[in-house]
């Protein structure tokens, strides 16, 4: 039970009472309610992908090819601003409230794109609205999901699930790759594109009755002085889990914790708690964030334009491709996703990037060698992406698990923010190295960069990761509302105690 002592100051054992409940049907329907917000992106994306030569007929909205391409700038920068923003609000107002919001901001973005009526220069600007609209609900709901499974999953389950709920982004490109392709083939291109745009809303519907009974973070409540809200929260669990026959163990009294919830913290009070408390895990989770989004960007949306020039697949064979590729990125999460929770954070993530790396440098070698067909290149980064996206969805991992509860949205909205914006690089650059499919040479050293920089993160979370596999979230990083915070307090993963 919390307890109120004198100063405002809560005795909890609300995150131990989280940490000791055994995986149940409300594990399950959390993971079903709020995983879906990376199904929807990778969905959001290939669709838009999909659809943008579609764009440019006569018959559609007649659009130029550099029009088109706008339209995932504007989703992309739609993101960052949702992040950020709904990042700030989702700790101040609550992980419920926003993941509620944000996916209703979704909805009604992505649904206005299919009203999109006409090709004049009006409703072009009307598409960019919506999508920019589409764009902020799914940035919002990186920062407010993030957290709220973070917060809600036991310990022990915490790594695998991050993973696989971060990795079925794949699952999304499969739903939206299949589905545009079957609207565009069996029904008029005006009616296939608006359609394919309504495929995330009808599914985002859905959830959203589901996310209606999910209950607020105990965590969250505990942390800004809702004692009461968080006994509420933690009994609803505990007794949903108790209702499948399972008898829940008493909590240890020793390891309760004494909070006195803090003031309003903004993001200036955000840079404090990174730059001065835990400068090493924000170096972390930078370079692992900026590493996985620039290797990703550079090589997805650059896809079909290898395959097109260096190997002469025509475009509506792609989606094929496509697909396989897909696959190899969903199953490396789901497979290999629990090693991150037994064999441990700093040896699955290192392993990861620097072996995803290293197979990128080998395939390097063969294409440029002249090697590889559009079969085999495409078995190459199946095999190097089932590692790379265990190693990505471990990044989002990583920062919502290692700063304090209170700014853990916010964190995981800058995080997000800075990996979009060097991972928009990616494609620039790739793009301008494949050319016309003339200089191999060119895509050979960009193969070797994105390489190296796969490695170079992995080196850093070598020395940098925190072994939070097992741990709870308040032992990895103190929360600020911590009484504990007044005196000696842990350094940075180590254990170590220093003075603030």
């Amino acid at each position: 039970m919390s307890e109120v002592l004198g100063g405002g100051v809560v005795r909890t054992l609300v995150p131990a009472r989280i940490d000791r409940l055994p995986w149940s049907r409300f594990h399950t329907r959390l993971v079903m309610a709020l995983g879906v917000a990376w199904i929807l992106d990778g969905l959001e994306i290939t669709v838009a992908s999909a659809v943008a030569d579609t764009l440019t007929k006569s018959e559609t909205l007649h659009m130029s090819s550099t029009a088109v391409g706008l339209i995932a700038t504007v989703y992309l920068a739609g993101e960052v601003v949702g992040a950020l923003v709904f990042g700030n609000l989702s700790d101040r107002l609550g992980r419920r409230k926003l993941f509620l919001v944000t996916l209703g901001v979704y909805l009604v973005g992505s649904g206005l794109t299919a009203a999109t009526l006409g090709n004049g220069a009006g409703w072009v600007a009307f598409l960019y609205v919506t999508r920019f609209i589409a764009g902020t609900g799914i940035g919002g709901e990186y920062a407010a999901i993030n957290s709220a499974i973070d917060e809600l999953i036991p310990a022990r389950y915490r790594g695998r699930v991050d993973i696989a709920v971060n990795g079925t982004y794949w699952a999304g490109a499969i739903i939206g790759t299949l589905g545009t392709y079957i609207l565009l083939n069996h029904l008029s291109l005006s009616l296939g594109w608006r359609l394919g745009f309504l495929i995330g809303p009808v599914l985002g519907l859905v959830i959203l009755f589901v996310r209606r009974h999910l209950p607020e973070s105990p965590r969250w409540q505990i942390m800004h002085g809702r004692a009461s809200d968080a006994e509420d929260s933690i009994e609803e669990i505990e007794r949903e889990v108790e209702a499948t026959g399972v008898r829940l163990p008493p909590v240890d009294e020793s390891r309760a914790m004494d909070v006195k919830p803090a003031d309003r913290i903004g993001y200036l009070a955000l840079t404090r708690v990174l730059f001065r408390e835990y400068p090493r895990r924000a170096i972390l989770g930078a370079s692992l964030m900026i590493s996985q989004s620039f290797l990703y960007n550079a090589i997805f949306f650059t896809y079909t334009l290898v395959l097109g020039k260096f190997y002469g697949v025509p475009s509506g064979s792609t989606p094929i491709y496509l697909i396989a590729f897909a696959i190899g990125n969903l199953a490396g999460p789901l497979t290999i996703g629990h090693f991150f929770d037994t064999i441990g954070r700093r040896r699955m993530i290192t392993g990861t990037y620097i072996l995803s790396g290293a197979l990128l440098a080998i395939s390097a070698v063969l294409f440029y060698a002249g090697v590889l067909n559009a079969i085999t290149q495409t078995a190459c980064w199946c095999v190097i992406f089932f590692f790379a996206s265990a190693g990505a969805s471990s990044a989002y991992l990583t920062v919502s698990e290692i700063f304090p509860l209170e700014v853990r949205a916010k964190a995981i909205a800058v995080f997000f923010a800075i990996a979009q914006c060097f991972g928009a690089l990616g494609p620039v650059i790739y793009g301008a190295l494949i050319g016309e499919g003339t200089h191999p040479v060119r895509l050979f050293l960009g193969y070797l960069l994105g390489a190296g920089v796969m490695i170079t993160g992995g080196l850093v979370a070598w020395f940098l990761a925190v072994d939070a596999e097992g741990r709870s979230l308040e032992d990895i990083a103190l929360p600020l509302a911590s009484t504990r915070r007044e005196g000696p307090m842990r350094a940075e993963g180590a254990g170590a105690p220093f003075s603030i």
